[in-house]
């Protein structure tokens, strides 16, 4: 299955969830390597890391106490290729990872994989918004940022940066 690592161990800080590798990504092996995705424009303006990281230096955020994973480790071009069982699936296996790994705050890459991790968490909860979470993962704080993917151009890179700011303050980082 085409894919890309998690990186993952004890003691982060920070973990970003994407909803799920793309292909561009999961055939360059790393996070984020579409080149209109802003993910790694706005993780270098809100200064995340005392040096700009991108795609090829994508698993040095371990070194900074973050680390990435997905909701769904199956790569497709875009997220309606996924069905309800990926996701049921996913969900599963990604809610484990994060109780063995407890980050201090996880971060869904946008609302779209964070509603399908409640769908299948806690079902008939209220819709989730931008930000902070009520709802926690063991003792993991959740965020959810805009999504970074070029799919929702709607929403500038300014707030995308502005949310990622916001995630510093919180971790105690900002």
């Amino acid at each position: 299955m085409l894919t890309l690592p998690d990186y993952l161990e004890d003691g982060l800080d920070l973990v970003f969830v994407g909803i799920n590798p793309g292909k561009t990504s999961a055939e360059a092996g790393h996070y984020f390597a579409n080149k209109r995705n802003r993910f790694w424009p706005a993780f270098n303006a809100a200064g995340m890391t005392p040096m700009p990281l991108g795609p090829e230096t994508d698993a040095e955020v371990l070194a900074h106490g973050i680390g990435f994973t997905d909701v769904v480790k199956r790569a497709t071009r875009q997220m309606s290729e996924l069905k309800t069982a990926d996701f049921r699936d996913g969900v599963a296996l990604l809610n484990e990872k994060l109780l063995r790994f407890q980050p201090g705050m996880v971060c869904f890459n946008g609302l779209s994989g964070y509603k399908q991790f409640v769908r299948f968490t806690e079902p008939g909860t209220r819709p989730p918004k931008i930000g902070l979470q009520p709802r926690t993962v063991g003792a993991s704080r959740i965020y959810v940022l805009p999504s970074t993917s070029p799919a929702n151009a709607a929403v500038s890179l300014e707030r995308i940066v502005d949310g990622l700011r916001e995630l510093k303050v919180l971790l105690g980082r900002g």
